[in-house]
C-alpha cells in the first residue's frame, strides 16, 4: 500500500508538470521565446516518458525523468536569474529569442493589470489605437511573473525528483526480491 502512494503521487506530479509546462509553452509561443519553447518541448516529452515509466513499472524511464528533473531545475534557476538580472544577465538581451524576433516576454505587454493607453504617435498614428505604456498600472512586473512560473517549475521538479528516486528504489527492490526467491 505504501508503494502505491509514492507511485500515485509521482503520477499526479507528472500530470501537474504537464499542465504547467503546456501553459508555459503557450505563453512562450506568444512571446516568441525560442529557447524556452525548445526547453519546454523537451520537458514535456521527458515528463510523458516519466509518466509512461511510472505506469508501466519501467525504472529506466523514471531514471531518465529524474535526471531531467535536475537539469530542469538548473534551467529554471537560470530563467529566474535572467529575468531578475542576477549575475550580469540582462532581461533586455536577445538570449532567449536567438536574435530572431524583437519580442521579449508575452507578460511584458499583457501582464496582470497592465493598462493600455491611447498615445499619439508621429506619422500615421497608432495602428491599433492603443499602445502599452510599460509598467503603467501593472499589478505585477513581468519579471516577477516569469520568476514565479520558474519557481513553480522548480518546486514540481524537486518533488518529482524525490518521488522518482523513491519509486525507482521500490521498483528495483521488488525486482531484487523476485530474483532471490
Amino acid at each position: 500500500m505504501g508503494f502505491c502512494s509514492g507511485r500515485c503521487t509521482l503520477l499526479a506530479l507528472c500530470a501537474l508538470q504537464l499542465v504547467t509546462a503546456l501553459e508555459r509553452q503557450v505563453f512562450d509561443f506568444l512571446g516568441y521565446q525560442w529557447a524556452p519553447i525548445l526547453a519546454n518541448f523537451t520537458h514535456i516529452i521527458v515528463v510523458i516518458l516519466g509518466l509512461f515509466g511510472t505506469i508501466q513499472y519501467r525504472p529506466r524511464y523514471i531514471v531518465v525523468y529524474v535526471v531531467w528533473a535536475a537539469v530542469w531545475v538548473t534551467w529554471n534557476v537560470f530563467i529566474i536569474c535572467f529575468y531578475l538580472e542576477v549575475g550580469g544577465l540582462s532581461k533586455d538581451s536577445e538570449l532567449l529569442t536567438f536574435n530572431l524576433s524583437g519580442h521579449r516576454s508575452w507578460w511584458e505587454e499583457h501582464g496582470p493589470g497592465c493598462l493600455h493607453e491611447e498615445e499619439a504617435t508621429a506619422g500615421l498614428g497608432a495602428l491599433h489605437g492603443q499602445s502599452l505604456v510599460v509598467g503603467a498600472g501593472c499589478a505585477m512586473v513581468h519579471s516577477y511573473v516569469e520568476a514565479l512560473h520558474s519557481g513553480l517549475q522548480i518546486l514540481l521538479a524537486l518533488l518529482g525528483f524525490v518521488y522518482g528516486c523513491y519509486v525507482v528504489s521500490v521498483l528495483t527492490e521488488e525486482e531484487d526480491s523476485c530474483l532471490h526467491k
